[in-house]
Formats: C-alpha cells, structure tokens, sequence
C-alpha cells in the first residue's frame, strides 16, 4: 500500500529524490499532529485546575493560560502554511487526500479546533453553540466519505486499508460529543457517540485481526499505535458528560483504554529503533486524553491509588509532550531535517513504453487474423495443405518484420 514510504516496482517518483523540494510540498498535513498534543496539553492544565482529585496541586491558572495562547499560535501557523499549500499545490493535497494513512489526519484540525474551544481559559462570555455546530460540519462531511469508502468501495475499503491512524477518522466523533454536551447541547452529542462507537467497534476488531489484505506498517510510523488509546479514552469523558457522571458505561471506555495504554507501554521494542518524525506526536495526544479520563475517573472514585494515577499519567503526558516539542524543535531549526521530501505523495504508476504497446496490438492483431483464417479450413484436408503453404509465406513474411517466433511455430505445427 502506500502507507509504505517506497515505491513499489510499478511506480515512479514524479519528482527529483536528488533535490530538496519546495517547502510547501514537504509540509504535510500530519503537521496537525503538533496542533493536537499541544491543544490536548491546555485542555489537561485546565482540568487538573478545575477537578476536585487534584485540586491539592493548586495548579495556577496562568499556565493553562499561556499553553493554550501557544495551541492558538501554533495553529493559526500551521493552518495558514497547509492553506497556502491547498493553493500553490493542490494536486499534492489531493493525493494526501487518497493516502490510507494520510487521509485521516484531515480530521485532526478540526479535532484541535474542538481541543481549543474545551480548553479556553474561563471565557467571561459563553461560547454560542454556532462554534460546535461550525466546527462539527466538516467531521460530519468526512464522517460520510472515509465512512462510506470502509464499507462499500473496493480498493479504500476497511479491510485493505486499516491501520492505527484510522482512530482519528472516530475520535473526532467522541471529542464534538465530549464539547457538546458540555456546552449543553443533548441530542447531536448522542448522534456524534453514536456513530463514533459503532465505527469504533469495527474498527478494533479489523484491526486486531490483521487481515491478509493488511499491509504493514514501516516502523517510522509505529508511534501511530498510541491511536489505539485515545478513542476509548476520550469515548468516556464523552460519555461522562453526556450522562452527567463516570458511570459504570464510562468505566468500561476507561478501562480498555488504560490496558491498552499498558499493553503498549510494555511492548519497548515496538518503538524503538527508527529516526524522529512528525510520527512521533502520535504518543502525546493519546497519553494526554488518559490521562484527563484518569482525572475524571479519580473525581469519581476519590482514594490514595487513583489520585496518584492521575497524578503519575498527567506527568508523563507532560514529559512527552515537552520532549517531543524540543526534538521537534531541534530537528526543524538546527537540523532542518524535519521535513524531508515527501516521497509518498509523488508516485504515479509506470506506464509501458509505447513499442512495447504497438509490438502488443500487433501480435493481438497477427493472432486475429490466423483465427479468422483457420476457422473455413477445417472442412479437407487438400484445403488444410494450401492453408499450410498459405501460412507459411504468412509467418516468412513476419518474420522478414520481426514478428514473434512463437506464433511462427505454432502455425508450423498446425501444418
């Protein structure tokens, strides 16, 4: 599939590998990636402020304060950049558009927009719900496309293009009903859950499953497995605020998430061992929505045990967050390595040259031709021996023009 970052024997590059390319065609739309670990972060500062199970750690204001100005930030750049991108390159867009992996990060701006409205600062104003609905436009519209590819289109179907990244396509569900119902909106936020979890299902067992029609994927885009922990997580804060408590319903969402948080942490060898990437942002949305669901979880059930485990997770969503920021960082202003050629979206099939073509429509048409010959001549054999003789000169005279040997000695052995 494509998701592997080489061409395969029936592709070409479309550009030079020799040279760097213009800045806007190395610029993914994977960059969103940046937008969601940060807005996720301002979204995690406000809740340990606000809920009673950490309220012992006095967090102050002013650092939500200043970590969503950054989302803002960060996401009015990386926005106008794609944009620009959208308008300069719009064929490059279009084949991100229809890469397996790729498709599903057209999810994540509007996911970190969500992010954003969810993590404001205390608003003097309340948020109109026009913002929810404006935002959850777009997630509806792709809701009805990837959706409707999984499960009727032939070469985009879920079976042949599964792979971790496709839990963007259903988190955007989860988040719109998480902000919905916090915004007091009842029956849309039951719709978006609604959706988000019957997708979800499929999903996970498609993906446990490892069909033959699956492709691997390259171990620089392995970090895309901490996906597998978001959507249960961010499911049951949705679904927290939709009933108004964490519920036995929540508790289910949370604790397949926090295993499956535990059975990847545990699998050390799956993520090591490949150069840094945009990839890497993968782990940092995923560990940060854990973490505000074990936050949840401990405001319900109040004890030593789950107040460190909010504790213990916020810090280390917080760790990898700022150690993927600074790598991040590094790479794109001293190494300026950040964005290498994106090799992926310039492949086109290798056509045939066009002798091969003719040399095929001609031996197509010889073939034709000794069809429509043979087909009167079966009746004697005194017609079949001047068939014979005709065909021989038939095949001398190919010959004389470079035609195939093998069509000559088969009409040989018919003679």
């Amino acid at each position: 599939g494509p998701e592997l970052e080489t061409l395969r024997s029936t592709e070409v590059a479309v550009l030079p590998k020799d040279e760097t390319w213009p800045f806007l065609l190395r610029f993914p739309i994977s960059a969103f990636g940046m937008c969601l670990g940060v807005s996720s972060q301002a979204m995690l500062w406000k809740t340990l402020e606000s809920e009673p199970s950490t309220k012992f750690l006095h967090v102050h204001p002013a650092t939500n304060h200043v970590l969503w100005w950054i989302s803002v930030a960060l996401m009015v750049v990386v926005s106008i950049t794609y944009l620009l991108k959208v308008v300069f390159y719009f064929e490059a867009v279009r084949r991100e558009f229809h890469h397996p992996v790729r498709v599903n990060f057209f999810f994540a701006p509007w996911i970190a927009c969500l992010f954003l409205v969810k993590g404001v600062p205390h608003p003097v104003w309340e948020i109109h719900h026009a913002v929810w609905y404006v935002l959850m436009a777009p997630i509806l519209c792709l809701d009805l496309k990837i959706y409707g590819q999984w499960m009727s289109s032939g070469e985009r179907r879920l079976s042949k293009v599964a792979n971790p990244s496709n839990h963007l396509a259903v988190v955007g569900n989860f988040v719109g009903a998480l902000l919905g119902a916090r915004m007091g909106l009842r029956e849309l936020p039951i719709f978006f859950f609604a959706v988000g979890l019957a997708h979800y299902a499929v999903l996970f067992v498609t993906l446990y499953q490892r069909l033959p029609t699956n492709v691997q994927l390259p171990k620089e885009l392995h970090p895309v497995f901490f996906l597998f922990v978001a959507a249960p997580s961010v499911a049951s804060m949705a679904w927290t605020r939709i009933s108004g408590e964490f519920n036995d319903g929540a508790k289910l969402l949370y604790f397949i998430s926090l295993f499956l948080y535990v059975s990847l942490v545990v699998r050390v060898n799956l993520f090591r061992g490949f150069r840094f990437s945009l990839a890497w942002w993968a782990y940092t949305f995923p560990m940060t929505s854990v973490a505000l669901a074990t936050v949840l979880y401990a405001s319900e059930v109040d004890n030593v045990l789950t107040r460190s485990l909010a504790v213990g997770l916020s810090g280390i969503a917080v760790v990898t967050v700022t150690g993927v920021l600074a790598t991040t960082m590094y790479h794109a202003f001293l190494r300026k390595d950040l964005f290498p050629n994106d090799v992926s979206i310039a492949i086109t099939r290798r056509r045939p040259k066009f002798s091969k073509i003719l040399a095929h429509l001609r031996s197509s048409s010889s073939d034709v031709k000794e069809l429509v010959l043979s087909i009167p001549n079966f009746s004697s054999n005194s017609k079949q021996g001047a068939y014979c003789d005709d065909a021989g000169s038939i095949y001398k005279t190919r010959g004389s023009v470079g035609e195939s040997t093998v069509a000559q000695g088969h009409g040989r052995a018919k003679c």
